[in-house]
């Protein structure tokens, strides 16, 4: 049974569509939606202004508010709360260490634009690879 889940999420449509997904078919699971701010790199633009605040947990925590603030609104449409955790890093690689602590992983196909994808990676393929729990990839 699937008690645990985490839910990484963007602001993409589709990772939108993995926790609707996530709260649907596990309604009594105890879901976390986890946001990964990635590491700064040229091809990483929020990220490289994030590098520059003088308090990078707390303006990590404020890019994700957002994001939190849309999954919340989502969790009560399912009549349902949801847990919500800030990272900062290489989002594949954290989000297959955090894996680790849960049953499953439910995650959007893609985020972002063509070029994010071309450049950054396909996140999900890289965590559907690796984590040592199940996947479910939604699109």
């Amino acid at each position: 049974m699937v008690s645990q889940i985490l839910v990484p999420m963007d602001d993409s449509e589709m990772a939108t569509r993995a926790l609707d997904h996530a709260l649907t078919i596990h309604p009594d699971a105890e879901v976390t939606v986890l946001h990964v701010v990635g590491n700064p790199s040229p091809m990483m633009g929020k990220a490289m202004g994030l590098a520059m605040e003088d308090n990078l947990e707390q303006a990590a925590e404020e890019h994700a508010s957002e994001i939190f603030e849309h999954a919340r609104e989502i969790a009560q449409s399912h009549d349902t709360e949801i847990e919500t955790d800030v990272a900062w890093g290489s989002p594949a690689k954290v989000i297959v260490k955090r894996a680790e602590s849960f049953d499953a992983v439910v995650l959007g196909s893609h985020g972002g634009s063509i070029a994010d994808r071309l450049f950054v990676g396909n996140v999900a393929q890289t965590v559907f690879r690796r984590s040592p729990v199940p996947v479910t990839v939604v699109r």
